[in-house]
């Protein structure tokens, strides 16, 4: 299974998520530039990932000028062929903005930015374990309407929710104020993945958590 990273003007974690999954997971990575278009290299059992930061600067809103990237352009045609997208943080808000997910990414609820460890639990799985992982946006406040968040629940799609370090799901544990204590989401085909945690940054014995490990390996199948 091949990974390409997208670096756009203002990413920042594109490096972290580069040795997370070269060096961490020992797959094989391909830096993408957001002018570039070629994505020919890549088959439907390869992953595209958006990787935090602030592309664009965030002007406008996050994610709303990387939508219309000529790499972009071509994540979308190769999403909606089968293939794989993952993005992460910014990446989550750029999907969201190009309309692979639904749904948005707003202010935090506190007004503030937010950086520091959570915990998040996947939803199919009946004893999901808590993971720690680390998070550090100003906009993740996931909302969708009413309609749009009866569709997620019922195909299966909110993939990850905000927990305390014991699994349970409460508003004390929600670090930006998201609905529903949304912390991930995929498309109605699941091939499209969005979240605001950041897996990539714990993937290594060194930093002390490894707990985004199992981030990868429940959507990928990769340890």
């Amino acid at each position: 299974m091949k990974f390409g990273v997208v670096v756009f003007p203002g990413s920042n974690c594109d490096r972290d998520m580069i040795e997370a999954l070269q060096n961490d997971l020992g797959q094989e990575v391909i830096q993408l530039w957001h002018k570039d278009k070629d994505t020919s290299m890549f088959n439907t059992d390869d992953c595209i990932v958006l990787p935090g930061g602030f592309s664009y600067g965030d002007y406008l809103r996050c994610g709303a000028i990387a939508r219309f990237s000529p790499m972009m352009q071509s994540v979308i045609e190769f999403a909606n062929k089968g293939g794989k997208v993952l993005g992460v943080c910014n990446g989550f808000q750029i999907l969201c903005e190009s309309g692979l997910l639904p749904g948005v990414l707003l202010r935090n609820s506190q007004q503030q930015f937010v950086c520091k460890n959570i915990f998040m639990k996947e939803v199919s799985s009946e004893n999901g374990v808590a993971l720690k992982v680390p998070v550090a946006h100003g906009e993740g406040r996931y909302f969708a309407n009413a309609e749009t968040l009866e569709q997620l629940e019922k195909n299966d799609q909110v993939i990850y929710r905000y927990c305390d370090e014991k699994g349970s799901i409460n508003a004390t544990a929600n670090p930006n104020g998201a609905i529903n204590n949304i912390a991930g989401i995929c498309n109605r085909s699941g091939n499209v993945f969005g979240m605001m945690p950041h897996p990539e940054r714990a993937c290594s014995r060194t930093l002390g958590n490894e707990d985004g490990r199992n981030v990868f390996s429940q959507l990928f199948g990769i340890n």
